[in-house]
């Protein structure tokens, strides 16, 4: 067993988990640090591109764990009754997530080799960060609003379900943000950022189980034990940070602004670009 490989795919693993559910876009910062750390010394680009996204399975089971409630909710009240109005249903919510799902299914899976070859490098990502801070920073000074109301006390209507879609569409580039690209596009649509943020969450569940899937299913065959040994530690240790940073990050969007987020992530792309410069990356 290759200790040294399982260690490389913890540190992944908390970084995704740190990332997945912030406005800072964890696959970028994971294509940042999987150079950083060389894991590609220990695997083919084919594993870590896959491992990169399997892994984000571990955060959204932490969506899972942590609004268990909700869901079970949605099941029991999966259809309209005479005490559940058809926009409160189950069945309407989780069509709401099916709508927003389909611009990023419609483009992302006939594109996602494209994608992985030209915009999977740390230099591509780091422009992508810079460009999604100020994007962050311009929209929260134009559209964000005072209220706090959570995802619990709205309905999400089928025009603004696929008006975040095609926002999350932009998150298909590494160093988007998908989280960033859904509150914007709730911004855009009258959610509070609170609830924008909650959507985000239940949206992630479909969009990123259908991308870990669609990976896993191309390279599976080729893996070896060691491989997924690693891709076993990834998912736990990305699952266990992101359940303390989603709560964490719902208190931090009721009092802070997000333009914080958009400072990293300048300040983040500079340091990055200045590194490659005087340290190239090992596979870009």
């Amino acid at each position: 067993m290759d200790f040294i490989f399982l260690l490389k795919a913890a540190v992944l693993g908390i970084v995704e988990g740190l990332t997945e559910f912030l406005p800072v876009s964890s696959t970028g910062h994971l294509v940042i640090f999987s150079n950083l750390i060389n894991i590609y010394e220990h695997s083919s680009k084919e594993f870590v591109d896959m491992f990169n996204m399997v892994i984000q399975l571990g955060a959204i089971l932490a969506v899972v764990v942590l609004y268990r409630s909700k869901i079970i909710d949605t099941v029991k009240n999966l259809f309209p009754s005479a005490t559940t109005p058809v926009t409160k249903s189950g069945l309407y919510f989780w069509g709401m997530i099916v709508i927003s799902s389909i611009p990023a299914a419609l483009i992302g899976i006939p594109f996602d080799d494209f994608i992985k070859e030209r915009f999977f490098n740390p230099v591509t990502v780091s422009c992508a960060l810079f460009l999604g801070g100020i994007w962050i920073i311009v929209s929260e000074s134009k559209l964000r609003g005072s209220k706090t109301t959570p995802l619990s006390q709205i309905t999400i209507t089928p025009k603004q379900a696929l008006t975040i879609g095609i926002f999350q569409v932009l998150s298909i580039i590494p160093g988007v943000s998908r989280s960033a690209s859904t509150i914007i596009g709730g911004w855009t649509v009258g959610l509070s950022t609170v609830s924008a943020a909650e959507y985000s969450f239940f949206l992630a569940i479909p969009i990123m189980f259908g991308q870990a899937l669609l990976n896993v299913l191309k390279v599976q065959a080729n893996l070896v034990s060691g491989e997924w040994a690693a891709l076993g530690v990834g998912f736990v240790v990305s699952f266990v940070v992101a359940l303390v940073v989603i709560k964490s990050f719902l208190s931090f969007l009721q009092e802070k602004p997000l333009r914080f987020f958009g400072y990293y992530r300048i300040i983040f792309a500079f340091i990055v670009l200045i590194y490659s410069r005087f340290f190239p990356f090992v596979e870009m």
